[in-house]
């Protein structure tokens, strides 16, 4: 039961902040690209590497740290489902420069966020 009371604390900061940085981004940048899950998919993908890198090979962390940061703040703070469903949208719409570039740039950029993180935490 500990767990879920730890994993829930992190769902809940998390999805706070992504609903918070998505607005901030449609905000100051375009809404016609989701900047905001783009932003989300980077820094949490830099904080899950991070922090995973980081409790297993330089700090030896209490499991409820795992269950708080890496499944519920990460878990609800990044947004695969809304990177898949705006990616099929812009395919299904016919914009394939958008379609390319949302799948290229989340992968990509991703993928270098975790090994950013994991480089970092590996380093202090």
């Amino acid at each position: 039961m500990r767990a879920y009371l730890w994993v829930s604390l992190g769902a809940v900061l998390g999805a706070n902040l992504r609903y918070f940085v998505s607005r901030l981004a449609a905000k100051l940048m375009s809404p016609d690209f989701p900047y905001g899950t783009l932003i989300i998919n980077i820094t949490g993908s830099f904080i899950l590497g991070l922090f995973l890198i980081w409790t297993s090979e330089r700090v030896f962390a209490d499991p409820k740290w795992r269950w708080l940061v890496a499944i519920g703040f990460c878990g609800s703070y990044t947004t695969f489902s809304s990177y898949a469903f705006e990616t099929m949208a812009y395919f299904e719409q016919g914009h394939w420069t958008l379609f390319a570039l949302n799948i290229l740039t989340n992968n990509v950029l991703c993928l270098l966020g975790v090994l950013a993180g994991a480089a970092m935490a590996r380093a202090i």
